[in-house]
């Protein structure tokens, strides 16, 4: 009876989300009278069923953090596919990819014992996808960021990510700062060479946070501090696109019918969107240009309303809390490292994105985690949230064994 009612609240909660992802997606297939929007109706609810049940029966898991994640994916697919149906079972299949290699990076964490040998191999590799795109890039909004491959495009900067939690938390775990800050400037200088100032902006937030978590030292904290006011100088002169995204943050009615079409097409239908939203299938936010991209917040709001994209905003607050938990009951320092630099890159680039929607801070050409139409992207997030889980499976293995440490000394 006590497992049972434990039990109950996560029960609770994972059928009220299948719930609204099935009626939603109902709506919309009942709105087209498509096979492919019946499709959804089953397809997407069953992938969250698998993400967020079947993975605790595999090993221990937090299930909260996975009902939160598994949430915000399963809305970016309903987003998207009401916005542009292909995109949407596209993002479907990206969700169903992304939650099987988020699963084998539970296990990689789970199980690796020797970090060491793979780092260097890990570095060389991840610096060889960062070149791609000088080589064989295609341009788009002003950044050299994307390659595509064999028919498929793909960000390698969001791929990277992943390997940069895990190169750093070994380094910085190993106390080797140089070595650390060495890999992260390279990373940047290549950003920097593909003119993505937005993942450059992620890239050393990051670095920094881990930086300073590993160290404690306020002299890190401050030169970092200085050499990101440094870039951001420089990198305002360097690039003309950097120049004309301050100026619309500004000001984006200067020239509302060219660089500031976007930003002013977003907030008003963000103010469209009122408290309630406009309602699922009724928006009018087709004339934002990237609206499954960069402004997929403010799609959410024009539906949605102000009051559902504040609560989406608390999931992503509750996302970050959950994961800084997870990192403070580690007992390991190359996995609190990876914990927490995991929680800060998701958070980071979410207050970025979303700043740059609601005209808070210039708008970055990155995407909102877990919702934003983009393979690389979703995969590349799952993958950071599933190292996360690892550490919280880790941790669950190890209070299971105080608890059974415990009853022995009690039965004793």
């Amino acid at each position: 009876m006590k497992n049972s009612t434990a039990r109950h609240p996560a029960n609770l909660l994972i059928s009220t989300i299948m719930l609204f992802l099935f009626s939603a997606f109902l709506l919309l297939a009942l709105k087209d009278f498509e096979a492919r929007g019946f499709l959804m109706v089953l397809l997407v609810p069953l992938i969250f069923f698998v993400a967020t049940v079947f993975i605790p029966r595999l090993f221990p898991a937090d299930q909260l953090l996975l009902c939160l994640i598994n949430f915000l994916c399963a809305l970016g697919v309903l987003v998207l596919y009401r916005m542009n149906p292909k995109q949407g079972l596209d993002q479907a299949v990206n969700y169903g990819i992304g939650v099987f290699a988020m699963i084998l990076c539970i296990l990689f964490v789970r199980f690796i014992r020797h970090w060491k040998p793979m780092i260097m191999i890990l570095a060389l590799a991840s610096l060889l996808l960062m070149a791609l795109p000088l080589l064989f890039g295609v341009e788009r909004n002003g950044a050299r960021a994307w390659v595509t491959l064999l028919g498929l495009g793909f960000q390698p900067s969001e791929l990277v990510k992943v390997a940069l939690l895990i190169i750093e938390a070994y380094l910085l775990s190993q106390r080797k700062i140089v070595w650390a800050g060495s890999f992260a400037g390279l990373c940047l200088l290549l950003l920097m060479l593909q003119k993505d100032l937005g993942t450059a902006l992620i890239y050393y937030g990051v670095t920094l946070i881990m930086v300073f978590a590993a160290t404690r030292s306020y002299l890190y904290l401050g030169l970092g501090a200085i050499g990101a006011a440094a870039g951001g100088v420089l990198g305002y002169n360097m690039y003309s696109h950097v120049k004309v995204r301050v100026r619309i943050w500004i000001d984006p009615w200067y020239d509302y019918s060219g660089a500031g079409y976007q930003i002013v097409q977003s907030l008003i239908a963000m103010v469209n969107g009122g408290v309630w939203g406009l309602g699922l299938g009724l928006g009018n936010a087709y004339e934002i240009p990237a609206f499954t991209t960069d402004f997929v917040f403010s799609i959410i709001l024009n539906e949605f309303g102000l009051i559902f994209g504040v609560f989406v905003v608390l999931i992503y607050v509750l996302l970050f809390l959950r994961s800084i938990a997870v990192a403070m009951r580690s007992g390991s320092r190359v996995n609190t490292l990876l914990a927490l630099g995991a929680s800060a890159l998701i958070a980071l680039q979410t207050f970025v994105i979303i700043g740059g929607n609601i005209k808070l801070i210039p708008l970055t050409g990155v995407t909102l985690p877990f919702i934003s139409y983009g393979g690389s992207s979703l995969i590349s997030s799952l993958c950071i949230m599933g190292l996360l889980q690892g550490v919280a499976s880790i941790n669950e293995d190890e209070v299971k064994v105080d608890q059974a440490l415990a009853r022995a000394e009690d039965f004793a």
